[in-house]
């Protein structure tokens, strides 16, 4: 199973568990060095006070008898048999066993201090301590060497014993450990299943702000959540209410086309029927641009800054539109693009028709007075400015809001009263916006675009 399909309690157990089995894991390591020294210095300890105790009865004794209390000692020295043997300083095994330990350092002076070392004593591992000091024994003086030594086996099960001991003890409270964050974590993560149901309420019919409290930490989402209900509900609502009116002023014009095609199918002379189908052309011909229109707004509207990449030149596109706009227009289009202009980001569809219908307002509502327009592109800072100028009725001041309506007709001229808002949305889809300054005479549109250098 992947990382990214573990469910958030089981990563933050072990998020936490983890780091904490690890120091256990540096913890059972530091108790086992710790428990080789103790079993070390406890063992010296031992087989040092048994080498003392052997001195000291040899050269009591002679070397011919050990005391009770030495024998005691050598019998079960930290719970093990100790072995030992004295040597006189010609070499003669004074007392003790006749075979020594294999591997015990040698040294040809006298040393005064205890000699301990690991050796091997009938094939089998061994530690121990040797002494040398000056002494008596039967009238013969002369440094004796007295060999203390025992069963490394005891030693290690010692060390075995003891580290497991502590082992049991850190599994113990790492195990309690885990259970605490298992159980933690799945109470602490109760608001999350109560944040969970809230959303699981919501539904189309329902869009409300979860209003249920929360953690801090998630208070990030669910305001994200909240805003996003939000901006859901208003796009229903804006989609619903434009559904409507687009219902409503595609009615009229259907149903003129459907009275003209039966006047034309009644016409009582093929004269009269002519006449009528250009009417009924040209009916349907607005009725085409209206649904034009409305799927254009539809499609602008959907449109998001995050899914346009392609980068052009903006001169150059903005010239070739004006190009086209000027073959079907009755006054002169003039155009001036400076040269700062550079490049933008966007849609250069949308934006074509965001120009095309910003010039077409001025030319079907311009008026009889119209008698230019002016077209032109210009770099303000990290903003490109489409300014589309002319001289004919324009706006007055209090007409401005009301010009961006939708299906807002401002002059008895033909039109869906889609235009405006076309080119609105698509300023808003890039990021932009779109001013309208009233002139006298005429009107000033400016389509105001973000520039991502």
């Amino acid at each position: 199973m992947s990382a990214r399909r573990l469910s958030l309690r089981m990563r933050l157990t072990a998020i936490i568990l983890l780091p904490i089995l690890c120091i256990a894991g540096l913890a059972g390591l530091w108790e086992l060095n710790a428990a080789r020294q103790t079993a070390a210095s406890v063992f010296d300890r031992s087989l040092l006070s048994a080498a003392l105790a052997v001195v000291n009865d040899v050269a009591i004794s002679g070397g011919d008898a050990l005391s009770p209390r030495t024998r005691d000692i050598l019998a079960d020295t930290s719970g093990g048999r100790v072995f030992y043997h004295v040597y006189a300083p010609d070499g003669v095994i004074v007392a003790g066993y006749a075979t020594p330990p294999v591997g015990i350092p040698r040294s040809s002076t006298e040393v005064a201090s205890p000699t301990y070392f690991d050796a091997v004593y009938l094939g089998r591992d061994v530690s121990g301590v040797r002494l040398q000091n000056r002494t008596e024994v039967d009238g013969f003086a002369g440094i004796f060497t007295t060999t203390v030594w025992q069963d490394r086996a005891v030693r290690e099960a010692f060390v075995r014993d003891l580290v497991l001991e502590r082992l049991v003890t850190i599994s113990a409270l790492v195990a309690a450990l885990g259970l605490i964050v298992w159980f933690g974590v799945r109470i602490g993560l109760r608001p999350l299943v109560d944040l969970e149901e809230a959303i699981s309420e919501r539904s189309e019919r329902d869009l409300a702000p979860i209003r249920r409290a929360v953690p801090v930490e998630v208070s990030g989402v669910v305001g994200t959540l909240n805003r996003l209900f939000q901006q859901v509900s208003q796009s229903m609502s804006a989609q619903s209410e434009f559904i409507s009116n687009a219902a409503h002023q595609l009615r009229n014009p259907i149903a003129g086309v459907l009275s003209l095609a039966e006047a034309v199918h009644r016409a009582p002379t093929p004269e009269e029927a002519r006449r009528r189908s250009t009417d009924l052309l040209s009916a349907a011909e607005e009725t085409a641009d209206l649904s034009q229109k409305l799927l254009l707004l539809e499609r602008a509207r959907a449109v998001s800054p995050a899914s346009m990449h392609e980068d052009f030149d903006v001169g150059p596109a903005v010239q070739g539109w004006v190009a086209d706009l000027r073959k079907g227009a009755h006054v002169p289009i003039e155009l001036s693009i400076g040269e700062d202009a550079g490049r933008l980001r966007g849609d250069p569809v949308m934006l074509r028709e965001a120009v095309v219908n910003l010039v077409d307002n001025a030319l079907r509502h311009g008026g009889p007075g119209l008698t230019r327009i002016d077209v032109s592109v210009e770099r303000s800072g990290n903003s490109l400015r489409i300014n589309v100028r002319d001289d004919g009725r324009g706006l007055a001041a209090d007409e401005v809001d009301l010009a961006r309506e939708r299906f807002r007709q401002m002059s008895p001229s033909s039109g869906s009263g889609l235009g405006v808002s076309i080119v609105e949305a698509i300023a808003t889809s890039h990021g932009g916006t779109l001013e309208l300054h009233p002139r006298s005479p005429g009107l000033e549109a400016v389509l105001v675009l973000p520039v991502r250098d």
